[in-house]
């Protein structure tokens, strides 16, 4: 993810795509450099997937009960409306994000600090500065945004994956778990293109807040992810919001999600 919140974070001109961003990263910091800061996401990603599809089950299971209470949903109530799949997937994000946001936070902090002379030696360095000098809710710098775009995301995200599930369902005549699971890869992959065209300048937006200074001496550019906005768009126009839009591994997501359910519920 180095790559990603260099170009979401660099100024307008610094790189002319993501190869030469690589490149340029690969000459000046040397090959770990595309490593910094994994750390943080390794320990945090079990827990926010954890979370994920927990919270979204249980609104599923609310929304199941309901439809078989009102005869809907088919003959189990499972197939849920679309406004009930938003209502799940918004839930699921906000609860990801009260963990995401300080895990995405320490991570950003570290792909984006000097190679050179850097603030932090490590994840929990970079925790102990920030919770020193500026408490807990400095961990939580940028956690407004990041509400908004797991939210958003994870809303566009699960209805568009159960959307084609369904789909798939109606048109063979089958059962969830006899549906092939490269469809499941390739059903996941489809709703990380929704989810990343959807959130992808909010994402941006919460990478500038996350990166910023904490005060105006430690060089705070933003007051408010209102003013990044503005500011951003009256320097590098839209194209900063746009820049090198691209999907990350939704369909292994999906497809582990798949799995364990099969196993679970066989």
């Amino acid at each position: 993810m180095t790559l990603p919140q260099r170009m979401q974070t660099s100024a307008k001109g610094t790189y002319s795509g993501m190869l030469h961003c690589a490149g340029g990263i690969l000459k000046n910091e040397g090959p770990l450099a595309f490593y910094k800061g994994t750390l943080t996401p390794l320990l945090g990603i079990g827990v926010c997937v954890s979370i994920q599809f927990g919270v979204l089950e249980y609104a599923k299971r609310i929304f199941t009960a309901q439809n078989l209470a009102r005869g809907e949903g088919g003959e189990e109530g499972k197939m849920l409306g679309g406004g009930q799949l938003v209502i799940a997937g918004v839930a699921a994000g906000l609860a990801n994000g009260v963990v995401s946001g300080p895990v995405e936070h320490i991570r950003i902090r570290l792909q984006t600090q000097s190679n050179t002379n850097p603030i932090y030696k490590g994840p929990f360095n970079a925790m102990k500065q920030i919770v020193s000098q500026y408490g807990i809710a400095g961990l939580f710098k940028g956690q407004a945004v990041t509400f908004l775009r797991e939210a958003t995301g994870y809303g566009v995200y699960f209805l568009a994956y159960e959307k084609l599930v369904q789909r798939e369902m109606t048109q063979k005549g089958i059962r969830r778990d006899q549906i092939n699971p490269m469809n499941s890869v390739l059903y996941g992959a489809t709703a990380g293109y929704a989810l990343w065209g959807v959130i992808y300048p909010i994402d941006m937006i919460k990478s500038r807040m996350q990166t910023d200074g904490f005060t105006p001496s430690t060089g705070q550019k933003y007051t408010s992810a209102r003013d990044c906005v503005r500011k951003v768009w009256r320097t590098e126009g839209i194209s900063a919001f746009t820049r090198e839009i691209s999907p990350f591994a939704n369909g292994a997501t999906f497809l582990g999600f798949e799995m364990a359910s099969r196993l679970l519920y066989s």
